[in-house]
């Protein structure tokens, strides 16, 4: 197998970039490929049009006539972009999306071939429920799943196939996707946040949740890609020595984007940009061959979905540059991994960003209204937004020093600290006019100020306030941002209807004006929600022992991480909010635990087909040429040759030592997993996955990394770490 390597090797130093035609301005081809407004008042009657875009503002529904409307307008569109087939796009809860592809056409009544496409296969497709994950809720003998069109996404030509995004359900009803759960979770904020909204402004009729991605990915040459099993069918390295150099020189960070690199970069840009995916900024990131790219704000929904596109379309687009783009949180040890930071706002319909301060007081005062609430829904609920971001892969990231820790903590800045301690010394009840103006002018009015110079942000923190938007920043760079993002705006809906509650019983109980109300209730969620804010260094075992002394959380892994999902707290937000039933809640749980034993359980079956079928014969073929070596020197010089391979002797032991630890290491874990898989409770099996089997695989690595350094270069079978991380 060393053959391969040194082969992988050398097709990777004779690649030349692969040329990209410059496209023009982007602004002139942006969403050439998306059903977009500009392409429905082309396609659609008013009729059409206006009810399409009453269903994405207000949720009104399109019936059949209009629908079959809205699909001859698609169809003609995509059929004179080339288009040939059509799929329903959706986001099972696999984590990824799914597609089956129909061609536009069908038999007449009188037996000719017709391009065909009406308002039935636009909104709703039936599809084979058993075979994606679905908790057990469906039986493989009664398996239908539909597809039905989310219209506020816009459906988009990919190739040569009109896609068409939809929610997933089953047939008795459940959402079996990670799309219809954000849906709901948005309804809830938005309905929530403008009734909030309207104190300050009573022309707000829609508040959006906003979301900017930022994706973390590695690139490493194809060939040298498929020359590693653990890459191919995990994602990572399994084994690998590090480097001698690595990233503690702090050149690649920001640095000049390698020529190869940058012409995949423009490549995907231009992909993006005709999909209609907002990309603006790329650079290099910390560690080598790693990469970053983000995009303007979108509402969560549409972003959500252009994160999932941009992937599949990244991969695509690296293969035609003969790379291999890498997604997983930890894909090398001993160097930074790859998170994928979720930067989320609330944005009126009036064009009023809720989480940034304004020019008055009273515009302040809706700024610090949802600051503060956002702050009291996160420590409300920090355990259950831990599991949004749980699973196998993130787990090697989650607290290893260079991502935020497994405590959830809310970073606000100093500044901002010591306004909310001087609001919390606001007066209870009715407030004085000296006290209302000096709250006015020298606290909230100052604001503005304030956050112009709060540039010290703290990296380690999990969810921090970066000036107008919270970063939560635990998401993992492989996931799908639904996920996350559905608990938040489902935590912060209730959160800001417990608000207004409050709110308007001191009005119309307690007779304070409304600001002074809003200035009590926000007192008190300031001396409630103390625990949650955190400025320091979140890697600290001072830190873990202080957040253990406030009463967060510390779930460290995955099963730990997702037993708060049916906690009745959890089950009675969900259900509160019309966001999940306690049976989509607990399918969500059970497939998101199966999903993490069968990562482990891959990983488990590749380190026993590296530990056998590429380490130990290597370690043996170096060995037995040493030993032929020593014998050699004996035939030669007789008894003297033992001062003289007595270093290869000792080599010879090491060798033996590590193969030892190494099969009884390997054989071991594979009783674990034997033990393991005979377990039915899915939550038992996980614990033993997590317990008994995965602390294993450093141990097996560790004696691997071993034999990598001892034995000759020409002999190791598998790419390292300085080919797979330096050549460009």
């Amino acid at each position: 197998m060393s053959n391969q390597r040194f082969k992988a090797i050398e097709n990777s130093h004779i690649r030349s970039s692969v040329e990209v035609e410059e496209a023009g301005r982007r602004s002139e081809y942006f969403g050439v490929n998306v059903f977009n407004e500009e392409r429905m008042l082309q396609y659609l009657t008013k009729e059409a049009y206006d009810r399409v875009k009453a269903a994405v503002v207000s949720g009104a529904k399109i019936d059949r006539k209009v629908a079959d409307q809205v699909a001859e307008g698609m169809k003609t569109w995509a059929i004179s972009m080339g288009a040939t087939h059509y799929t329903h796009w959706f986001q099972p809860l696999t984590g990824s999306t799914a597609e089956k592809h129909d061609a536009f056409f069908d038999f007449s009544p009188e037996g000719r071939l017709m391009e065909k496409f009406g308002g039935g296969q636009l909104v709703q497709q039936e599809s084979d429920a058993s075979s994606f994950p679905n908790g057990g809720i469906r039986n493989t003998f009664e398996a239908r799943g539909y597809t039905a069109w989310d219209p506020t996404s816009p459906a988009f030509l990919y190739g040569t196939t009109l896609c068409i995004p939809t929610v997933f359900v089953a047939y008795t009803g459940e959402a079996l996707d990670n799309k219809a759960p954000l849906l709901r979770a948005l309804g809830a904020v938005d309905d929530a946040a403008t009734a909030v909204a309207k104190y300050f402004d009573k022309n707000v009729s829609k508040v959006y949740a906003t979301l900017g991605w930022e994706q973390e990915y590695f690139l490493i040459d194809k060939s040298l890609a498929l020359s590693r099993p653990d890459i191919s069918l995990t994602g990572r390295t399994l084994i690998g020595h590090s480097a001698a150099k690595g990233q503690q020189l702090d050149d690649h960070y920001f640095g000049v984007i390698p020529g190869r690199v940058l012409n995949f970069m423009k490549d995907l840009e231009n992909e993006c940009t005709k999909l209609g995916i907002p990309v603006k900024t790329r650079h290099n990131e910390v560690a080598p061959n790693q990469f970053e790219l983000a995009p303007i704000f979108e509402e969560t929904n549409l972003a959500v979905d252009h994160n999932l596109l941009l992937m599949d379309v990244m991969e695509k687009i690296a293969d035609k540059h003969h790379f291999k783009v890498l997604f997983h949180e930890k894909p090398f040890a001993g160097i930074n991994g790859s998170g994928k930071h979720n930067n989320w706002s609330l944005s009126t319909d009036t064009g009023v960003n809720l989480l940034s301060p304004g020019s008055t007081p009273m515009k302040n005062l809706q700024f610090l209204t949802f600051f503060v609430n956002t702050i009291k829904a996160v420590d409300n609920y920090e355990e259950l937004l831990r599991s949004s971001i749980a699973s196998a892969s993130n787990d090697h990231r989650l607290g290893a020093n260079e991502a935020p820790p497994a405590i959830l903590s809310i970073f606000i800045g100093e500044q901002l600290n010591e306004v909310l301690n001087e609001l919390e010394g606001v007066s209870k009840g009715k407030l004085s006019p000296e006290e209302k103006t000096e709250l006015k002018l020298n606290v909230v009015g100052k604001i503005p100020e304030i956050l112009l110079d709060n540039t010290d942000r703290n990296r380690t923190s999990p969810f921090a306030f970066t000036g107008n938007k919270f970063e939560m920043r635990g998401v993992g760079s492989k996931a799908n941002c639904a996920k996350p993002m559905t608990v938040l705006n489902t935590i912060m809906a209730k959160q800001l209807l417990s608000f207004k509650k409050e709110v308007d019983q001191l009005v119309d109980k307690k007779g304070l004006k409304k600001d002074e109300a809003i200035f009590n209730v926000l007192r008190e969620y300031i001396k409630t929600c103390k625990r949650i804010r955190f400025e320091g260094d979140g890697y600290s075992e001072a830190w873990e022992n202080e957040a253990k002394s406030r009463g967060l959380s510390n779930n460290k892994n995955t099963p730990q991480a997702l037993r708060v999902l049916t906690s009745k707290e959890s089950l009675a937000l969900f259900k509160s909010m019309n966001v999940m039933s306690e049976i989509e809640v607990r399918v969500r749980q059970e497939v998101e635990l199966e999903e993490y034993v069968s990562h482990i359980q891959i990983e488990g079956r590749v380190f026993t087909e590296l530990a056998y079928g590429y380490v130990i014969p290597a370690a043996v073929a170096y060995q037995n040429k040493l030993i032929k070596n020593v014998m050699g020197l004996k035939e030669v010089y007789g008894a003297a040759h033992k001062k003289m391979s007595e270093s290869q002797l000792d080599i010879v032991e090491r060798i033996s030592e590590h193969i030892r630890d190494i099969k009884i290491k390997t054989d071991a874990m594979v009783e674990e997993r034997k033990k393991a898989n005979n377990m039915v409770d899915i939550n038992k099996k996980a614990l033993a996955y997590c317990d008994h089997v995965r602390p294993y695989f450093d141990q097996i690595r560790y004696h691997c990394d071993k034999l990598e350094q001892l034995i000759g270069n020409e002999y190791w079978p598998l790419s390292k770490y300085r080919e797979l991380l330096f050549i460009k």
